[in-house]
């Protein structure tokens, strides 16, 4: 099984300007392909901040913010992982875009809109888990509230080396963020790398807090307050190892978890 070099981009975001977010990502995609990072995370949309105005800031998929994306992995060698406001059939979507050197687009809408913050009422909700390989890992993507639902991963677990959550994680609710990113890894017995931006937005204050956590729940690269860009490698052979020696996912009884 493969190891992959990731990077975690921890940024600030400047409101609802995607130019100026575009060129601070670029700044920090550089730096990670030159510590050879070969999958990079940018926060939740990354190009705006967490804006309630789709009608003013969702672009169309392979609108502007999906253009840079591509052209930077692919003058990157950089496989990139970052959501966007798009525009959709309905309503727009916060989707994830997993974008690869060669061009390729996976798309992953947020299951999970945060109500209390009424993003729901912007943003359609997205209907389905998506797992993709990256360098020969398989990764699932997910959107920061996401991360509240035990579910979602749990349906892409035995399919899943490394969940990649992309957030705007507020500085109130910190400790949930640790937490839950520490449980996911436990009981799926995965990599959970979590990305959160910095700064202030949208009346929010952001403390990064961004981390690599271990399936055992050990903390393998994490960040403060400031930007950063972190680097660390992910060993997947552990994964199949940790779960042929301890077949805890085995022991999953759904027809059970019924009241």
């Amino acid at each position: 099984m493969p190891t992959l070099r990731l990077s975690l981009v921890q940024m600030d975001l400047a409101w609802e300007d995607p130019a100026e977010n575009h060129r601070r990502a670029e700044r920090h995609l550089r730096e990670a392909a030159s510590r050879g990072a070969k999958l990079a995370l940018l926060p939740e949309m990354f190009s705006t901040g967490f804006s309630m105005e789709p009608d003013r800031i969702a672009q169309p998929p392979g609108g502007l913010s999906e253009q840079f994306l591509v052209e930077q992995a692919a003058a990157l060698g950089l496989t990139i992982l970052a959501s966007v406001p798009q525009k959709g059939d309905a309503r727009p979507r916060n989707v994830a875009l997993l974008v690869s050197p060669q061009g390729a687009v996976t798309r992953y809408a947020k299951i999970h809109p945060f109500s209390f913050a009424g993003e729901h009422l912007h943003y359609e909700a997205g209907d389905r888990v998506v797992t993709a390989e990256v360098e020969g890992v398989r990764v699932t993507p997910l959107v920061c509230y996401d991360l509240r639902f035990p579910e979602p991963f749990r349906v892409a677990a035995r399919d899943t080396d490394l969940f990649c959550v992309v957030a705007n994680w507020p500085e109130p609710r910190r400790e949930h963020w640790r937490t839950l990113l520490r449980a996911r890894a436990i009981e799926n017995q995965s990599f959970v790398a979590g990305v959160n931006r910095t700064g202030d937005g949208g009346g929010a204050h952001y403390v990064g807090d961004s981390v690599v956590v271990g399936p055992l729940g050990d903390t393998l690269v994490e960040g403060g307050a400031d930007e950063a860009v972190l680097v660390c490698d992910v060993d997947t052979s552990f994964v199949a190892r940790l779960r042929g020696r301890f077949p805890a996912l085995e022991d999953i009884r759904p027809e059970a978890y019924r009241r």
